[in-house]
Order: C-alpha cells, then structure tokens, then sequence
C-alpha cells in the first residue's frame, strides 16, 4: 500500500485543547523475577554504607517480552473531535514512527458507540446510522482508510475494536455491522488485529445494561467464527477481553470469559490508570505505594489466567497516569514519567507481554504529543526505552544501603532499578551489551557502584532531567542537560550518550530517570535474539 502522510500541516491554534469536548526487568533494590542473591564481590576500598553496590546476572534472562512491548493507542474520540486528517501529518508520521515497533490499538469509551458505514455521506443516506449521539460517532470507510494509512506509513500494527454493544432482544452480540466493516477492511487487504468492546464492566454504567463474563466469551467465539470465514483474517489475532481494575466484581467477569472463551482469544487484556485525574497532585506521582498498586493488579489477573489457560500471554491495554482524561500540568509533565518508566520496568520483570499507552494523541492529558503536535516528556521517555531497551529482562542484585530504613519509611523502595539486554535495533551498541534504566525518588543523589561482570565497564549515560523554570511540572525534558526538541518535521533529535569512564561511580541525581548502557559486556544472555 502506498504511504500518503504529508497531506496535512498540525494545527496552528496554539488554544485548541485535545479533549473528548473539543471540536474537529528487574525491579526496586531487589532483583526482579528470580530471587535468588546473587554473588557480588565487593571493590577494594568501597565502603557498603556509603554505595550501593549492582549486578546483573547476565547467563540468561528472566523474562522475554514482545519486541512489540510498549505500544500506542488512539482513543475513537479523534473521529468525534475532528482530528482523524491530521493523521496524515508528516510531523505526527514522524513522531509514531520512531516508536516502531509498536502495535496501535483503536479503543476507547466511544468504541460501542461507533458504527461503520461504506457511504460518502451518511446523514443523507435512507436508515443511517440513527439518533444524532451515534451520527456523532459515525465511522465511514473513508476513517478506517486513514486511520489504517496512518499505522501504515507509521511501522505500526493496527488493532481495532470492534462496537460490543450492538445487542439483539436475547442481549447476544449483533454481528452485522462488524461484518460490513469486516468485508470492507478485507477487500482492502488490511493487515489488522482484532477485538471487541471496551471496558465491558462498565456497560451498565453506560447504557443500563450488562453483559456477562459467559455471554462475552460467546460473543468472542462468534467474532473468532466471524473472521475465520474471511480469507484475508482466517489467521488474524484476537484480544480481549479489556476489562477495567479487577476488583471483585470484574474477576468474576474474568473467570466467567476465561471459561468460555480463554482459548480464543490471543492475549488476555485490561486497563489501569493510577490516579483519579481530577483530584491529582505533584507529590502523588512520587508515592511508592502507588507506583506498587500495579503489582497487586498483576497477581489477580495472572491468577485468572493462569487456572484457565495456562501461559496465555497477557497485556496491559490502556494504562495512564490519570483517569478522567488527565489534568494539565501534571499527567502531561516530566513527573508523570516516574509512573510511565516504573509501569514499564514492573510489567516486564513480571513477564507482562505487551502495555498500549493511552494514548498517543488526543484524549485530555494522558498523552505522548501535545494538540500542537510537539512530543512531552513521556513521549522522550519512550523514545530513549524504544532505542534502548531489548525484549529480554535480566535479573539484577544490588547490596549495601547509605543508612538504615526508618521506622515506616522504606528507603530501598525510592530508588528503582531494571536491567534489560540492550535493543538489538541498536547499532551503536555490539551484542552482549546491557541496559539499566533507574528510577530515584529521593531529593538527595544516589551513588551506584557497578560489581561482578559490569565492573570497570565504560557505561553511556542517558539522563532525563525536565528542562526550565518549572521543574516536575515542566513540559519540557533536556537529556545530559541538553534540552529535546525535534530537528524538523521529519527528524527526530540524535539521543546523545554521555560517556563515562570505567569504573565510575555511577551518581543518580535527585528526582530523576536515567538509562546507562553497560558496553562490551559480552552477556551470554544478550549475544543472541
């Protein structure tokens, strides 16, 4: 298929807002996955009180993800708002594409509201798609064709879900429109990924009616006989069932999938969001407690899955800071980058396959690129893991703490450390190199001393520190104090290391995240994708 993505400019109104009103591996100081110490040999001359001393375990790794791992979504909201053309935009092409390989879901809270149509114009067309609130949220084949280009041009996969809330009397899923959509991205030969519905937890809420975990397993077999009778998706893969927060309620819709329909679907799949965006804070985005409330979501759900159909991959799909569409100045500043960076290092120590972050673009303050088209700090953020970071997970060790906890004060659990082998896409780095990425939470530096393998290793430093006067909540990020910004609408900024000599003490600044790459390692378990 043709690229076409240079058709539109971004936007020139520096007020418009993104929002759904708007018109147009490894772990805390602990290692990850595998619990067993590691033997670490300490310098001559190093006192333990004084470093912390690391070391990974580079025979083999602890964990392997998607190459695909962190991914992108677009909430159908940008239909709604208007933004669907400026999809075609080199400079937003340019963006998406430097966070390939990646998979691009089309979910949202309007996804059972939208309804497909192969017509040039459907207000005019004889029985529409009905009542205004869906004319609204009305999809023409001239969407799907833009959407699927901008994936396309992007090096994205696009994952697409379908309307669930199309129900016939007896509240089994009405088939009809998804068939015509189907038949339609078929006759284009679209290369695209399935699901069907958003959040089904939450359809009551939405329309006062439910749907069981059961009757949503049987919608699913349907869907799966639905695109096995279509040459062009006899094969395709299929997600589900995207459930909200599991509480006790949604693990019983779980279970009650699981049971019908566990081995249809590809991956199993839900959501999370920290914090309630309306009543957010600064200092909330530097609670350790909250950064491990993921944890606890990640055993109820692998508990599921893992009675129902065991080694079924499992995906966080449509994670952000903030619920309720983010608030400005904070789920869109450099602190919400320390969620961002610890949701991605905890799903991968825990073997979590793939995370779609919601969302690229549009959608309140939850997002990678702003409504002027210029990338925030998580989008930096990403981009430096995409560069950096290889699908294999290494388990790390670290000893010797500066001073004791205090009492109810847990010292170890603000200073976040994960190890990966180095991205294969990487060409500046030989194979066997690895990477660190660290997270401090303290308002005092960090001294880190490399042991064992890693020891007298020259190390490349990436640091992420926000760039002007407004600290946490800026928008902006400089990377070893040099500040990002794209070169032009066609060119990302070079991510420039910082070289460290051998042997150097590594000093992690206060409140930031930083990369260092560990060169020339020669990791057995890194040698080899």
């Amino acid at each position: 298929m043709e690229c076409n993505c240079l058709l539109r400019k971004r936007p020139t109104d520096r007020g418009r807002q993104l929002n759904s009103g708007s018109r147009c591996a490894s772990g805390k100081l602990e290692q990850a996955g595998d619990r067993r110490a590691l033997p670490v040999e300490k310098p001559p001359g190093v006192k333990g009180r004084t470093l912390i001393l690391l070391d990974v375990n580079t025979k083999s790794p602890v964990r392997i993800i998607s190459e695909n791992f962190l991914s992108l979504q677009l909430d159908p909201s940008i239909i709604h708002d208007g933004w669907l053309d400026f999809l075609s935009s080199r400079r937003l092409v340019t963006l998406a594409r430097g966070l390939a390989p990646a998979f691009l879901r089309f979910a949202g809270k309007r996804t059972d509201f939208l309804q497909f149509h192969n017509v040039k114009n459907p207000a005019k067309t004889r029985g529409g798609p009905g009542p205004d609130y869906y004319l609204k949220n009305y999809e023409d084949a001239r969407s799907l064709d833009k959407l699927y280009n901008f994936a396309d041009c992007s090096g994205l996969h696009l994952i697409f879900a379908l309307n669930a809330l199309r129900r016939n009397p007896n509240n089994s899923w009405n088939s009809s429109n998804a068939l015509s959509l189907l038949k339609y991205s078929a006759s284009k030969k679209y290369n695209i990924s399935w699901e069907l519905g958003n959040e089904p937890n939450n359809y009551r809420t939405l329309i006062g009616r439910s749907v069981n975990g059961s009757q949503l397993g049987k919608d699913y077999i349907q869907l799966r006989s639905l695109l096995q009778l279509i040459r062009t998706y006899s094969r395709a893969n299929l997600y589900g069932p995207n459930i909200g927060r599991p509480r006790k309620n949604v693990i019983a819709l779980l279970e009650g999938f699981m049971k019908v329909a566990g081995s249809t679907v590809d991956a199993v799949t839900w959501q999370h969001y920290y914090i309630d965006g309306r009543v957010a804070k600064v200092t909330d985005f530097l609670k350790t407690r909250l950064l491990d409330t993921l944890s606890d979501q990640i055993r109820k759900i692998q508990k599921v899955v893992s009675t129902y159909a065991p080694g079924k991959k499992i995906w966080l799909e449509g994670v952000g800071a903030t619920s309720a569409g983010g608030m400005n100045n904070l789920s869109d500043s450099y602190a919400a980058g320390f969620l961002w960076l610890n949701t991605l290092g905890l799903l991968a120590s825990q073997g979590i396959d793939v995370v779609v972050r919601h969302s690229f673009l549009d959608h309140g303050h939850n997002h990678l690129v702003d409504q002027n088209f210029n990338p925030l700090p998580d989008y930096w953020l990403s981009l430096l893991y995409k560069r950096l970071i290889g699908p294999k997970v290494l388990a790390i060790h670290v000893a010797g703490l500066q001073r004791k906890p205090r009492p109810g004060r847990v010292i170890r659990d603000k200073l976040r450390i994960y190890a990966h082998c180095t991205s294969y896409h990487n060409h500046n780095y030989v194979r066997g190199s690895i990477t660190l990425y660290i997270i401090n939470l303290h308002r005092s530096r960090k001294k880190i001393k490399l042991a064992g393998t890693l020891r007298d290793k020259i190390v490349h430093q990436y640091l992420l520190q926000p760039y002007g006067k407004d600290g946490l909540h800026s928008k902006s990020v400089q990377l070893n104090g040099q500040p990002l910004a794209m070169v032009d609408d066609g060119t990302l900024p070079e991510l420039k290391p910082r070289p460290l000599r051998a042997g150097r003490t590594l000093v992690i600044p206060p409140l930031t995240m930083s990369f260092y790459v560990v060169k020339n390692v020669n990791a057995l378990a890194c040698r080899y994708r």
